[in-house]
């Protein structure tokens, strides 16, 4: 208070004066002496700029056991912030589900979370997790089930145990079984919405057939098949100790965290079916539905045009998969081929892309294409098989390869950038059959690709006579139009209703 007195009397302090003193001499360096060495700095482009090599990645040690009953363990320690985080993987996958019970798995998944547990209800489950600040999560897609927690290392044990009840001891209500029933069908409604999300849906048809697993729909029908004994029958097939992954990461003792998953999980009782990549032998083998072709959607209130272009591609782990990625760099981003010349030069896109999109366990696909007004719908086509029939009869340059291997390099390293990213990419290996030391080898490939290479590739992976071409967009307004691009002028309409629409 003596010093607050002082100051209102007009006295001011001595560390005021110095303070000032400060600011002065500061503006005077800046004003004066800072001004010579600055107008000695002459900008350089950023092409002249310099940078260190990556560093080398390293993958952080993590322990792995496995439980008597089949249950695969791994854990990583990291005490940088008191929080523990746990991810499981599931053998399974909504391929697994019957063809007329579609949306089967993603419901059993759903449910699952928000339906709580046998000994806690849902709403005392989310009232537990929110006065903690923790979270559940469980979900299912194509090719797999996951389960994840997050909790305060104080919390950790308890967020635990009602993370294992979730996996054990779902409860299922009925109530929660058509809240998620309904969710569907309002997704059904709204799924021809964004033209996009047409193109995409329609493309994997087209790709894949149909009734591929890969590629077909939930429908009203579908769901409306759909049974909680339906759902408690396919939990029963696949939730099982020696069909999953579990993995923990964060703030703990390892002894004592193994101790925890026993006595967690250590009296769950295997099953005897098959389990893990014996489960994905009975699926159908994958081949391309439709060679060739122009398809079209047709959506009058459009004033633009969405497409799609491509064929059935292949599996990451091709040893031909490092030079196709370095094919991708050169065609695609500020910088590649397609933006470059179809975009900017020609002005024939808002977006074009053409990616090589390999998949774990069953082949991806090769799709190009892009968003452009309806006029430059067909000559956007043909500007990017040009170009893609330029990397496979001519050989990139030099210039083009180091700046591609430079790109997919030094985005290797953000495979690694955290922790968690780390020992989920070690789970995914394991998960899907691959060697631990597959980024590497892949990190290897991609340093040994040759101009020579990335041709070889594109000539035998890029195949013109199998593309498959689709455009969702306003077929009046496409001028000139889509028959210009076949011989036969043959343009295939592709019907997007509803089958039973509901309100």
């Amino acid at each position: 208070m003596a010093r607050i007195h002082c100051w209102r009397q007009g006295q001011p302090q001595k560390w005021l004066r110095y303070s000032v003193m400060a600011i002065l001499m500061s503006l005077l360096i800046v004003i004066g002496f800072g001004r010579a060495p600055a107008l000695a700095v002459t900008p350089r482009h950023y092409t002249e700029m310099q940078f260190p090599p990556a560093p080398e990645v390293k993958i952080p040690p993590y322990t792995r056991f496995e439980l008597s009953n089949g249950l695969k363990v791994y854990l990583v320690e990291d005490h940088e912030l008191p929080l523990v985080s746990g991810v499981a993987t599931v053998y399974t996958g909504d391929r697994l589900e019957p063809a007329d019970k579609i949306g089967l798995a993603s419901i059993v998944g759903q449910v699952m979370r928000i339906g709580g547990t046998t000994q806690h209800p849902a709403e005392v489950m989310n009232q537990f997790l929110e006065q903690r600040a923790a979270s559940i999560e469980i979900g299912i897609n194509t090719t797999a089930g996951s389960g994840g927690f997050s909790a305060l290392t104080e919390d950790a044990e308890e967020v635990m145990g009602l993370f294992a009840e979730v996996l054990r001891q779902p409860a299922f209500p009925n109530e929660w079984l058509e809240f998620s029933k309904n969710q569907w069908r309002g997704s059904i409604a709204r799924r021809n919405d964004s033209p996009d999300g047409i193109a995409s849906r329609e493309f994997q048809k087209l790709i894949y057939g149909a009734d591929s697993p890969y590629a077909r729909t939930v429908e009203y029908k579908t769901l409306d098949n759909i049974s909680r004994a339906d759902v408690v029958n396919f939990y029963q097939r696949y939730f099982y100790p020696n069909n999953m992954q579990l993995g923990i990461l964060g703030d703990f003792d390892t002894e004592a965290m193994r101790s925890l998953i026993e006595n967690l999980f250590g009296d769950w009782q295997p099953t005897t079916n098959p389990v893990g990549r014996e489960l994905w032998k009975s699926l159908p083998p994958v081949r391309q539905a439709k060679m060739g072709g122009v398809f079209l959607v047709d959506q009058p209130q459009l004033s633009q045009s969405t497409v799609q272009l491509g064929h059935l591609g292949g599996k990451l782990d091709h040893p031909d998969n490092a030079a196709l990625s370095i094919m991708n760099e050169v065609l695609n981003g500020l910088g590649g081929r397609l933006v470059n010349e179809v975009r900017s030069r020609q002005g024939l896109a808002y977006s074009v892309y053409a990616l090589w999109a390999p998949q774990f366990d069953y082949p991806g696909v090769f799709v190009a294409g892009g968003q452009t007004r309806s006029d430059a719908t067909v000559p956007l086509i043909q500007a990017t098989l040009t170009e893609l029939e330029k990397i496979r009869t001519a050989p990139i340059t030099e210039a083009e390869l180091a700046r591609a291997k430079d790109s997919v390099l030094n985005a290797f390293i953000f495979n690694f950038a955290t922790p968690f990213q780390t020992l989920s990419r070690v789970m995914r290996y394991d998960y899907y059959g691959y060697p631990q030391d597959f980024i590497f080898q892949y990190q290897k490939r991609l340093e040994a690709t040759t101009v020579a290479d990335v041709q070889r590739v594109a000539q035998t992976y890029l195949q013109p006579e199998k593309l498959v071409t689709l455009v969702v967009g306003n077929a009046s307004a496409i001028k000139p139009p889509l028959s210009d691009l076949t011989p036969d002028a043959k343009v295939t309409k592709i019907d997007v209703s509803i089958p039973n629409a509901k309100s």
